[in-house]
């Protein structure tokens, strides 16, 4: 049973429970009514048949009185067409019957109990039995006798008692169709109570049927599919909106995901590049050159160090979008540039690249991801510069501030796509034959205080250069460069400083 109960859909759990409870209340103020009307109609009753025979009674009692002698006539007289009298003495014996044409109804039989209750003066006495023509109403009025002229006022001998019975016909009558009356307009609201529940459950799930039905098309990979639900305050309108988060949220992550998979392909491919150019230099009789391959060896060795690192870092981009901890110590950035210069010379290719010099500068930063910087540059202008164009490489300081930048003849980044610079993982225009314009770092963090916040100091178009800046003082060996990374246009990165 409670296994089918499951298996009914939520509209027909709630539309069950719903009308079942209906139904309930009405029973109850249904057999309230009920009840009530047949109590004040037997009350009604036993008060019609005592206030008629009070006046008689007290007519035909009198001080002297006695019961036997007036029994007769006292029975009679409280006998009608819908009236029974029985007269009983003191003892509870039977005096007389009213009863005298056939028409008139019969006496119920007398009840020990009950007439001994009446004889010692008990009131109001009345119940109902059960006789061959159907129910009838039984009522015990105890005979007090008037006190005599030597009595106390108050003192009121009981002599006898009368039963009174009546048909209960017309009671009946009257209960049976209350019955029918309200068994029909319990039926009636049932009905309407189903049909306007089913109304109203289907309006009100109606948002969670659409919700569902995203969630099978969610289910089913159209992960752009939002409910757009109207905004209400109630708990399906916080379900459809936490429902469209969700979607967000998920299409988001795949996206990313996407994203990384392309980001880490672009981030290896530089320092392989760079292997497969010496390992090439190598097979061409590099070899007879001792000097020369001892140099081509320690290079790949360094980037075969630098692309496992390059790995361990790709991989803590799944870690809450954290950066990996910076391997700080002191660099001379000419020294840097001229050791990186022999290897750039693999990616660049056949064009020309020229190094523009800089003054002396010392400063503490991470040497890997500063290599990485430089890498990301050059790789971004040779995918953007013609086959016999010249990229240039070099830096700049200016008192406190040192500028490192590489420039090339390229389209630049599109005005649509440069809000979407510092997006993690943002590629721009996949449909162009080349790839836009990018920087260089490894992490989709962006740091607050970079000269990358201004727009103005990005290259936006052909001929501009893609620089960065980092704080330095000369000659005092601090944490002035702590390049963060962030994803350029086409999924390369941007070296931020802070």
């Amino acid at each position: 049973m409670r296994n089918r109960w499951n298996n009914l859909s939520l509209r027909a759990r709630l539309t069950a429970l719903s009308v079942g409870l209906l139904a309930g209340l009405l029973g109850a103020l249904g057999g309230v009514l009920y009840f009530n009307l047949r109590r004040f109609l037997l009350d009604s009753t036993a008060l019609r048949m005592r206030a008629q025979a009070k006046p008689v009674i007290e007519r035909q009692l009198s001080p002297t009185t006695d019961v036997a002698g007036i029994a007769e006539d006292l029975g009679r007289s409280l006998t009608s067409r819908d009236t029974n009298a029985l007269v009983f003495d003191r003892q509870g014996r039977l005096l007389a019957n009213g009863r005298r044409l056939p028409e008139e109804p019969a006496p119920a039989a007398p009840r020990p109990g009950l007439l001994a209750r009446a004889l010692a003066g008990e009131k109001e006495l009345t119940y109902t039995a059960i006789q061959a023509g159907g129910r009838a109403l039984v009522a015990l009025i105890p005979l007090r006798r008037a006190p005599g002229a030597t009595e106390a006022p108050g003192a009121r001998e009981v002599v006898g008692a009368v039963q009174l019975t009546t048909p209960l016909d017309r009671v009946d009558e009257i209960l049976a169709r209350q019955r029918r009356w309200l068994s029909l307009g319990m039926l009636a609201t049932l009905a309407a109570g189903i049909i306007g529940e089913l109304w109203l459950t289907g309006a009100a799930l109606k948002p969670l049927r659409r919700v569902l039905a995203g969630v099978q098309r969610l289910a089913a990979g159209d992960l752009s599919h939002r409910l757009q639900a109207p905004r209400t305050r109630d708990e399906m309108g916080e379900l459809a909106a936490a429902f469209d988060q969700m979607a967000g949220n998920l299409e988001g992550s795949f996206a990313a995901q996407s994203r990384f998979v392309a980001a880490a392909a672009h981030e290896l491919r530089t320092p392989l590049t760079a292997l497969q150019g010496s390992v090439e230099v190598l097979q061409r009789g590099a070899q007879s050159d001792p000097a020369a391959a001892r140099s081509l060896l320690q290079g790949m060795h360094r980037e075969v160090a630098r692309l496992n690192r390059l790995t361990e870092q790709l991989l803590a981009l799944t870690r809450l979008d954290a950066t990996e901890t910076l391997q700080l110590q002191p660099i001379e950035l000419a020294d840097l540039v001229n050791e990186v210069m022999p290897r750039l010379q693999f990616v660049v290719g056949d064009r020309r690249l020229r190094l523009v010099s800089g003054p002396a500068v010392r400063l503490l930063g991470d040497p890997d991801l500063l290599t990485q910087v430089l890498f990301n540059l050059v790789d971004n202008a040779v995918q953007h510069t013609a086959a016999d164009a010249q990229i240039e490489l070099g830096w700049q300081a200016d008192g406190t501030l040192t500028t490192l930048w590489v420039a090339d003849s390229g389209e630049g980044i599109t005005p649509d796509d440069l809000p979407h610079v510092f997006e993690a993982f943002f590629r721009g225009d996949r449909s162009r034959s080349r790839r836009r314009r990018s920087g260089t770092g490894d992490c989709p963090k962006h740091r607050t205080g970079s000269p990358w916040n201004d727009p103005s100091r990005q290259p936006a178009k052909p001929g501009d250069t893609l620089y960065d800046q980092a704080s330095t003082l000369p000659g005092v060996e601090k944490p002035t460069v702590r390049p963060s990374r962030s994803i350029g246009p086409d999924g390369n990165s941007l070296l931020q400083t802070a």
